[in-house]
């Protein structure tokens, strides 16, 4: 298992460059109005402009999708969970799977769902993949005011993201040394994978207390006001991405509400 998501990947685009908290808030802006929808349009459209985006980010479509494709597991999931268990099924016909029958309706709604899972996360797998965890704590802190202790707690966490991939690959090759392994049998590998994220958890747990434990020793939570090496400055460009992201948005959702697919979440 190797984590795909680690947090910095050097992004050279224009929008990459941008401030860390304006990117945060511009991809809020823009993947919040998706989830007042069901239908599959309006987060078809906004998928469409995140993907228009990336090259901005200095993100190739390769490195994207490699970096999202848990995603792709969970629309999956998705899928065939509304196609299973959906108490309305709606429309017509198309197959019948004993006592499943997949309708118009079914697919309809799980593509919705399935296309929202992908138009809400994407912004924030651009926004972290082009942003350095430190420039994200530095500007929590100068620009949004946030308490040092929880900024550099997140600062932390994403240093110790990469480490975790590396941790699943050490104890696998240690109990496959003892003699620990599935073979081709699928009940063992899912126990073997079950033990073996309760042993990465349990790992991850002890060496965040230490850590806590460390941060504090070394005075992280004195009260005592900060210096910062590197300035986070909030431009003008980087509030014209936030406005920019909202219309964009109002304008994804006008254009479904005017085609007249709009489905609202409520009502």
């Amino acid at each position: 298992m190797t984590l795909m998501l680690e947090p910095v990947v050097g992004g050279t685009g224009p929008l990459a460059r941008r401030n860390p908290v304006a990117k945060l808030a511009a991809a809020l802006a823009f993947s919040a109005p998706l989830l007042s929808t069901v239908d599959p349009l309006t987060p078809a459209l906004g998928l469409l402009v995140e993907l228009a985006a990336a090259p901005a980010f200095g993100l190739r479509y390769a490195t994207l999708a490699r970096r999202a494709w848990p995603l792709l597991v969970a629309a999956l999931g998705i899928v065939v969970t509304m196609v299973l268990f959906a108490a309305s099924r709606t429309g017509a016909l198309l197959v019948s799977l004993g006592p499943f029958d997949v309708t118009t309706g079914v697919l309809t709604g799980a593509l919705g769902l399935a296309l929202r899972i992908f138009a809400v996360a994407l912004p924030g797998v651009l926004v972290f993949a082009t942003t350095d965890p430190t420039d994200l704590a530095d500007a929590l802190v100068q620009n949004l005011r946030a308490p040092a202790r929880f900024a550099i707690g997140a600062l932390a966490a994403f240093r110790l993201v990469p480490l975790l991939g590396h941790e699943w690959q050490m104890l696998t090759l240690a109990r496959r040394a003892r003699g620990v392994d599935a073979g081709r049998n699928p009940a063992a590998r899912l126990r073997l994978f079950a033990s073996t994220a309760f042993a990465l958890l349990v790992g991850a747990l002890r060496r965040g207390g230490r850590l806590a434990v460390a941060m504090d020793a070394r005075g992280f939570d004195s009260g005592v006001p900060r210096t910062y090496a590197r300035r986070q400055v909030f431009r003008r460009s980087d509030a014209a991405l936030v406005a920019a992201s909202a219309v964009l948005a109002a304008a994804v959702l006008a254009t479904s509400i005017s085609v007249g697919v709009f489905r609202g979440i409520v009502g």
